[in-house]
């Protein structure tokens, strides 16, 4: 009777396991932050087949892999709204600089520039397979460039309904939205008219309106305006890119432009902003040159910069530009990459000023950037934000964060830290030591209202069904470790990051995963 009793316990017990829920990974005893900006709680998340099945307290799932969160921070993967990675992710697919810093999709093609063919992009994405997942913008710059060249004119009426077409095929490809980079060549000619029929052509697609504003500076109130108009004017969502106020002349100025993006949004307009935790900015060297020198392309550019006439007229506006700025010369201008000569990386452009034997002073320092941008240009870090700018901005509710940055080849070049650590150095420095905004809602920008502002809809929250982007971290190690000195440095704190389910790092070793995919827009899945 006994052995009965034994027999028909174990063929009960074995029923019970044969008929257990399975996952193929658990989390257990984290502290959740699900990305909503609610406070964090104690708790377990099962994961099957790339998706999320269960979060909470979770005793009826087995696993294959079991990750003991214990002390750690569990929350959704970030997703940085602001890249440059077309070329990068394909020759660097592992996308080390971001995966290391917690992010598991980026949103490219910014700044008007992007792939001219969105569904060649995005296959050459599925087929590399990279370790992160990309959505992409369409870039103004890059429609203008295929119709118009550098023109610095206004487009025909065939040529506008040229780039329309353009922007709506691109819509549905897969298309995020349509981005501007009105300090860009040719960007820079297009009238708004020009930019918001071409919004108007991404509205209907559901896209947003991304923009680079025409200035940041001086001018950065009438280009903050303008970017809110063409919304109004389009009925598209507003995303400002990389928002800042730079120049010593106007700094403190950013609760003035915070206030136009505060006002359209009382006034009903869905208008948000991304930053990068940094106050030093980062782009060519070309646009120390007044816009004019540019038009007709580098052989036009080159011809002017040897006509002595109009070299001086050049030469007079970067120095009034210079003036009104309040900066003495330009100490403040780092050379980041330079192929005409590496050496001089590192460097600002006073120190090349006096390398080459020019005199220390302005107008020569002028003469040296001209010859500087005729031999190819350089990519520049510009120190030219202020602090309490960047902590105003990073207070605002609706701002998000952008690395702004490609996928870098280590070693090469001095390219702006952010690139390596925007999310470790939010959550490190501004949310840990220095208290300027809470985890909760730092996460929350990295997350859920990145995803909400470019429609992933099953991405950026830790709930049943989304997508398994997560992020695994310690509050008290997460840093970053890139400076300006030493940009090429990985933030440190993320111990596991899972992409679509996978694990892509364990213990703070990439894993070589690649479980990335392209992420398509809202008007894709309407013309289909």
């Amino acid at each position: 009777m006994k052995s009965f009793f034994i027999a028909a316990f174990i063929l009960l017990s074995s029923k019970m396991v044969i008929g257990q829920a399975t996952a193929d990974l658990l989390i257990r005893n984290g502290k959740i932050i699900d990305g909503t900006g609610n406070s964090w709680y104690y708790g377990d998340l099962a994961v099957k087949d790339g998706k999320i099945i269960k979060i909470g307290y979770i005793a009826d799932i087995q696993a294959s892999k079991t990750i003991d969160a214990k002390g750690l921070i569990v929350a959704p993967g970030f997703i940085d709204v602001h890249g440059h990675i077309e070329g990068g992710i394909i020759t660097t697919p592992t996308a080390n600089n971001y995966i290391f810093d917690g992010v598991t999709t980026v949103i490219t093609g910014n700044c008007g520039g992007s792939a001219d063919n969105i569904a060649s992009f995005f296959q050459e994405i599925n087929q590399t397979i990279p370790s992160i997942n990309v959505a992409t913008l369409f870039g103004h710059n890059t429609v203008r460039s295929q119709v118009m060249k550098r023109d610095n004119r206004s487009p025909t009426p065939a040529e506008q309904k040229q780039m329309e077409n353009l922007v709506e095929q691109a819509m549905k490809q897969g298309a995020v939205g349509l981005s501007t980079g009105l300090i860009y060549i040719p960007g820079s000619f297009a009238k708004t008219e020009e930019v918001s029929a071409l919004a108007k052509t991404a509205a209907k697609y559901k896209g947003v309106y991304a923009s680079h504003i025409r200035n940041e500076e001086n001018n950065a109130v009438k280009a903050v305006n303008e970017a809110i108009n063409i919304g109004k004017e389009a009925n598209i969502p507003v995303q400002i890119s990389h928002f800042k106020i730079g120049g010593k002349s106007n700094w403190g100025k950013s609760d003035i432009t915070l206030g136009l993006v505060k006002q359209a949004r009382e006034e009903g307009w869905d208008v948000t902003i991304d930053q990068y935790p940094y106050t030093a900015s980062s782009t060519n060297l070309g646009i120390r040159l007044p816009d004019w020198a540019f038009a007709g392309g580098n052989d036009s550019l080159k011809i002017r910069l040897n006509n002595p006439t109009i070299r001086t007229q050049i030469k007079k506006e970067m120095l009034e530009q210079l003036a009104s700025y309040k900066f003495p010369d330009y100490s403040y201008a780092v050379v980041a990459n330079y192929p005409s000569d590496t050496t001089l990386n590192g460097k600002n452009i006073s120190e090349i000023n006096k390398l080459i034997g020019r005199k220390g002073k302005a107008k020569f320092e002028a003469e040296t950037i001209m010859d500087m941008v005729e031999k190819g240009g350089a990519q520049m870090v510009y120190n030219s934000m202020n602090e309490v700018d960047v902590k105003n901005i990073m207070r605002y509710p609706f701002s998000m964060f952008g690395a702004d940055a490609g996928v870098p080849v280590p070693g090469r070049g001095m390219p702006h830290p952010r690139g390596y650590g925007s999310n470790a150095r939010v959550l490190g420095k501004y949310v840990r030591d220095e208290k300027v905004i809470s985890l909760e809602d730092a996460i929350r920008r990295m997350s859920s209202l990145a995803a909400q502002k470019f429609g992933l809809t099953n991405r950026g929250l830790l709930l049943p069904n989304y997508a398994a982007d997560i992020v695994i971290f310690s509050e008290t190690e997460v840093n970053d470790r890139a400076t300006f000195q030493k940009p090429h440095a990985y933030s440190t704190g993320f111990k596991y990051v899972l992409v679509n389910g996978e694990l892509v790092v364990e213990n703070e070793k990439h894993l070589g995963t690649r479980s990335g995919k392209a992420l398509y827009g809202q008007g894709y899945s309407e013309s289909k």
